[in-house]
């Protein structure tokens, strides 16, 4: 089969022939139909002191289990987190990560919803949002904050403002249902909001800070980093919450596999509508992380083997 992998930190990326793996207990054999590309994985690749299996969503059919797998048999779709070598033809899939795919979603549809929307979703639940109030999504056309900005409707949220990169995105961020858009750098952030979703963190987390209300709720999931002053948060009774997706599914099985459900539901309810920036074949690798590096994208960019 075909794995995409690289040598020294930075890359290049390219395509190696390997064996197929055979699935270990507890582990599904997917064949890839679909490979979700994702800003951790890129920045990886170029901030790694070593380099490590390119990971991340998958979805596919399953081709053999591996010993006491109980949910799953050959035959079935799945979609999922893989942990190992996931840009490939193939990809070993733990079975506790492991998602249904419905016939009414495509293997497409499923690496632009379920672990994208996983983030935005358990993001918005820590926010302990309420009916009537008004939210800040950063990164809001990424593949995480386009399906945030649609949850925190879905919630309840009387206004919703995205913030972006470029200018050029705001007309996609709207047309999610956001009421306003803003873009990095620019002097304010209009009306103050309840709560805000940060997935860019850095020298954006002031900003992000500065645009709550008295009392008002920042989310921090991004790998980006970033430094608060503790008298940013004192001077407005502000709270600054880090949410982290790998602490659910290890340590809360049972609210990870409700969340998964309530996307598919409102997936196929037509509520929540996961989009697709650019499609890859396996060979592209470099061309859709650049894709990604470059914060071009409206969505999800997607590999195909």
């Amino acid at each position: 089969m075909r794995r995409v992998r690289y040598d020294s930190p930075g890359g290049p990326l390219f395509l190696e022939e390997t064996p197929v793996p055979e699935p270990g207990p507890g582990e599904l054999l997917v064949r890839c139909e679909a490979i979700g590309v994702t800003l951790p994985v890129v920045r990886k690749v170029t901030e790694a002191a070593e380099p490590i299996p390119l990971g991340g969503e998958i979805a596919g059919q399953v081709v053999a289990v591996g010993a006491a797998v109980a949910r799953f048999r050959a035959g079935d779709r799945v979609t999922g987190l893989c942990f190992g070598h996931g840009y490939a033809d193939y990809a070993l899939l733990q079975e506790a990560m492991a998602s249904a795919v419905p016939d009414s979603a495509t293997a497409t549809d499923a690496v632009a919803l379920v672990r994208s929307g996983l983030v935005a979703l358990g993001a918005l639940e820590a926010a302990r949002p309420e009916r009537g109030e008004a939210a800040l999504v950063t990164a809001a056309a990424s593949g995480v904050g386009h399906l945030a900005v649609q949850l925190a409707r879905v919630r309840g949220a009387r206004r919703v403002v995205g913030a972006v990169s470029d200018p050029a995105k705001a007309d996609f961020v709207r047309s999610l249902g956001a009421d306003g858009v803003v873009v990095y750098g620019e002097d304010g952030w209009g009306e103050p909001v309840d709560y805000a979703l940060d997935a860019v963190g850095g020298e954006l987390l002031g900003p992000a800070l500065g645009a709550l209300a008295p009392g008002g709720r920042l989310v921090a999931y991004s790998s980006g980093g970033g430094t608060i002053q503790a008298y940013d948060l004192l001077v407005g009774a502000k709270s600054v919450i880090g949410f982290q997706m790998a602490r659910i599914a290890r340590g809360r099985p049972e609210l990870y596999e409700r969340w998964r459900r309530e996307l598919w539901r409102l997936f196929e309810e037509g509520v929540v509508r996961p989009a697709v920036h650019g499609e890859f074949a396996l060979e592209e690798a470099a061309g859709a992380h650049a894709a990604i590096g470059a914060r071009a994208n409206r969505g999800k960019v997607v590999l195909h083997p």
